[in-house]
């Protein structure tokens, strides 16, 4: 538990102090957000907001794990899982860091085109299951929360495990759409993976959850409406998987269809929106992904954080208290 609360700590004041110190810095160097007209109107009066803050609790994330990270995983023996985790979350962090430079640097708004963003996201995918699978850290059994029944998916495992990831990660993405909604979010879902992780006993998941808490708090420091700066597709990429890390940390890859409400209700909405629109010509939402949808029915950005994160909370604790009362 002293671990925890160190990771919590040590990142949310680095990502404070990074904060204060880049986000000028961002700025003298024209790193500002720009705004697409497909967003609500009034969005763009956050034109020129600097972006790849991101960066900010993943530099936090990476002392962290170099230091309380490795000794809880040294203490439980579970240093080369805590070492695949990580690099998965490197190479999504890189393929959304990649993603911005297009953007910025080349001056291509739209950054990577999705067919060059789903070839490094399936390949990242892969190897983090190939590198659990050599670890021994992945099993192909899957228990249902509450009953506890189990049974094997065998190799349809690794081909729903890597579809799942990948969309998991690009709905997390797609959070990232109005201040704080994503960190929100997120500070939700892994403080209650966080408890699952202390009453399993599991004290690198424990450190790994509490090491993105800490960051994203420190970080919402500087996010939170109206936001003085954004993560970009560098932190909202790197959320996605430590999300995806925490529950195959914890063993129970199912408990990301529990942790995961919100992101995929918000995927799901682009899916039905865009398939609507081209079967029918007819719009279900009034626009896509659906926080913009309660934007345009009149809802202010801090009540859809709100409202949203407490319809994280619910599905979360649900899914936790799924495997609680197993243990």
């Amino acid at each position: 538990m002293l671990m925890f609360v160190l990771s919590i700590t040590v990142t949310f004041i680095i990502a404070v102090i990074l904060g204060r110190i880049f986000i000028p810095v961002l700025k003298s160097i024209k790193m500002g957000q720009k705004i697409l007209d497909i967003g609500p109107r009034w969005h763009k009066s956050k034109e020129g907001t600097p972006t790849m803050g991101g960066l900010f609790f993943i530099g936090a994330f990476a002392v962290s794990m170099l230091s309380f990270g490795i000794y809880a995983s040294m203490k439980s023996g579970m240093l080369g899982a805590l070492g695949v985790n990580c690099l998965f979350a490197a190479l999504c962090a890189i393929t959304g860091f990649i993603d911005d430079y297009v953007k910025f640097f080349k001056k291509q708004n739209e950054g990577l085109t999705p067919k060059q963003k789903l070839v490094f996201q399936f390949g990242s995918a892969a190897i983090y299951l190939a590198g659990l699978k050599l670890c021994g850290m992945l099993s192909t059994v899957i228990i249902l929360p509450f009953c506890g029944i189990s049974f094997d998916l065998g190799i349809f495992f690794y081909i729903i495990a890597i579809i799942g990831i990948v969309y998991v990660v690009n709905a997390v993405n797609l959070t990232d759409g109005i201040d704080g909604l994503c960190s929100c979010v997120t500070v939700v879902v892994m403080a209650t993976l966080a408890v699952l992780a202390f009453m399993m006993k599991n004290d690198t998941a424990l450190v790994f959850c509490g090491t993105v808490i800490g960051g994203l708090l420190g970080f919402l420091f500087y996010n939170f409406h109206p936001a003085k700066v954004f993560m970009g597709d560098t932190g909202s990429l790197f959320l996605g998987s430590t999300v995806v890390c925490a529950c195959f940390m914890l063993g129970l890859p199912i408990l990301i269809i529990f942790m995961g409400v919100v992101y995929i209700c918000e995927a799901l909405s682009v899916v039905i929106q865009v398939t609507s629109f081209k079967l029918t010509g007819k719009r279900v939402f009034k626009m896509s992904p659906i926080h913009h949808h309660f934007e345009m029915c009149g809802w202010g950005e801090v009540k859809i954080c709100i409202v949203f994160s407490l319809v994280a909370l619910i599905f979360a604790a649900l899914g936790a208290a799924g495997y609680i009362v197993l243990l």
